[in-house]
């Protein structure tokens, strides 16, 4: 199993176990809040996750500023210790991203590449999730452009404000 298929086999059941389309709405199992940052906790199986919606959201075709209809859009940091998941990153567009895209994330001019596949975004690697988690906690902003599969191209903007000391709880819950 390479990895990019297992991240999204990782990606997929984290939305079923809450993450998906009501986890910022869902209060039982919302933990914690911190600044622009939630919180999460599941008990069975265990893990934890650190989320956030965008502040700011632009989508255009063709170079012009257009409407559109998206799911839910989500920017997170999950652990699942019974996995041997020690701090993920991972983002949902709320839409199938162009097959082959990727996406990509600017925090304070450094940038780094996700990879696709359906509605979800990874790092590559743990070693470029340890450096997307490092940029987060000195950042202010995170922002994640990329392509739907109609052509859209959408940017969303996320603050950080708050995310040291969320991503800091929910690894501790999850240790």
């Amino acid at each position: 199993m390479n990895s990019r298929f297992a991240r999204g086999i990782a990606c997929a059941f984290l939305a079923l176990a809450g993450t998906g389309t009501f986890a910022q709405q869902a209060s039982e199992n919302q933990v914690a809040a911190q600044t622009d940052w939630s919180v999460f906790e599941e008990k069975d199986p265990k893990e934890c996750w650190a989320v956030s919606s965008p502040k700011e959201t632009v989508h255009t075709r063709d170079g012009r500023v257009v409407a559109v209809r998206r799911g839910e859009i989500l920017f997170m940091t999950f652990f699942r210790p019974g996995a041997g998941v020690t701090g993920q990153v991972a983002f949902t567009g709320g839409y199938p991203f162009a097959s082959g895209s990727t996406v990509n994330l600017d925090i304070g001019g450094t940038t780094f590449e996700l990879f696709t596949e359906g509605e979800w975004a990874w790092p590559a690697t743990k070693s470029d999730d340890a450096k997307i988690m490092a940029a987060m906690k000195r950042g202010a902003n995170a922002v994640l452009t990329a392509r739907s599969g109609r052509g859209t191209l959408t940017k969303d903007t996320f603050s950080l404000l708050g995310y040291t000391a969320a991503v800091e709880d929910t690894e501790k819950r999850c240790k």
